[in-house]
C-alpha cells in the first residue's frame, strides 16, 4: 500500500519532518521539508484524491531531488482514500467518509457544476467547508507555513490550472508548462479546491498540475507515466523570481 511506503519513508527521513494531522480512520498525514529552512517557503501536495495515489511516489522523487528554495512536501493528503482505491474500489477519489477533499475547501464552496451532497466515490462537498479532518489539517498547516506559492499534483490530463474566478498568476503557470510540456489552461465550473482556496483566501499563486497524458486510465499505476513532472518543482523555484 502507498500509505505504508510513505510511512516507511517518513521513518527513514533524517531532515525536518512532521505529521500535520490524521485521516478519518486515524492514518498520519506526513510532511517533509526540503531545501533552505530560511526564507520564503512553498507547499506542494499530492494524492488529495484517492485514485491518484501514484502522485505520492512522485512526491518521494521530489523529496529526493530537493530544491534550493525551501518547501514542504505533503505526499499523501488522503491516505484513507488511497487505501480504498488500492483495495476494493480502484476509482475511489473521496476520503473514507465519501467526501471529495478537493471540493471541501472554503472557496465558493458548493457552487461547482459537479458538486453533490450525496456521499460516494467523488464530488461530494461534505457538510460544510473543512468538515473533513484531512482538508482541515492541510488548511491549518498551510496557514502556519504562510507559503508564497502552492502546488497540487493530480492525475491526469497534461494540463496546468492556475486561476480561480479571474485571479491567479499565469507567469508561474507558463514556467511549469516549460518544465513539463503541459498546456496552461483556464477551467470553469469548479470550486472548493485547495488551489482555489489558496488563491481566493490566502491571496497567493497556486497551481494544479494534472500529471500524465489524458490517454492514461485511472488509476495510473506507473510512475514513468509522470516523468514530465519529475523536475517541475526544481525548475519552477529556479525560474520564478528571475
Amino acid at each position: 500500500m502507498i500509505y505504508d511506503e510513505v510511512a516507511s519513508f517518513y521513518k527513514r527521513y533524517k531532515k525536518l519532518k512532521c505529521v500535520i494531522g490524521y485521516s478519518f480512520e486515524g492514518r498520519e498525514i506526513f510532511a517533509f521539508h526540503v531545501g533552505d529552512v530560511f526564507g520564503r517557503q512553498y507547499v506542494s501536495t499530492y494524492a488529495i484524491h484517492g485514485r491518484e495515489w501514484i502522485t505520492s511516489r512522485l512526491a518521494l522523487v521530489h523529496i529526493g531531488r530537493p530544491t534550493i528554495a525551501g518547501g514542504w512536501i505533503v505526499p499523501l493528503v488522503n491516505p484513507d482514500g488511497a487505501c480504498i482505491s488500492q483495495g476494493a474500489h480502484p476509482l475511489w477519489k473521496a476520503n473514507a467518509r465519501g467526501v471529495d477533499l478537493n471540493v471541501n475547501f472554503d472557496a465558493d464552496w458548493g457552487t461547482g457544476a459537479s458538486n453533490t451532497r450525496v456521499r460516494g466515490a467523488e464530488n461530494c462537498i461534505g457538510d460544510a467547508p473543512f468538515s473533513e479532518s484531512e482538508s482541515l489539517a492541510l488548511a491549518a498547516f498551510t496557514r502556519k507555513i504562510k507559503p508564497f506559492v502552492t502546488f497540487s499534483f493530480h492525475t491526469k490530463g497534461g494540463e496546468i490550472y492556475w486561476q480561480f474566478n479571474g485571479a491567479g498568476d499565469i507567469d508561474g503557470a507558463r514556467i511549469l508548462s516549460e518544465a513539463t510540456g503541459y498546456k496552461v489552461k483556464k477551467i470553469s465550473g469548479s470550486a472548493g479546491g485547495y488551489k482555489d482556496w489558496c488563491i481566493q483566501k490566502l491571496g497567493i499563486p497556486a497551481y494544479t498540475i494534472e500529471c500524465g497524458a489524458d490517454s492514461l486510465t485511472h488509476p495510473v499505476r506507473s510512475l514513468r507515466a509522470l516523468k514530465s513532472c519529475r523536475g517541475a518543482l526544481r525548475y519552477f523555484t529556479q525560474r520564478y523570481e528571475k
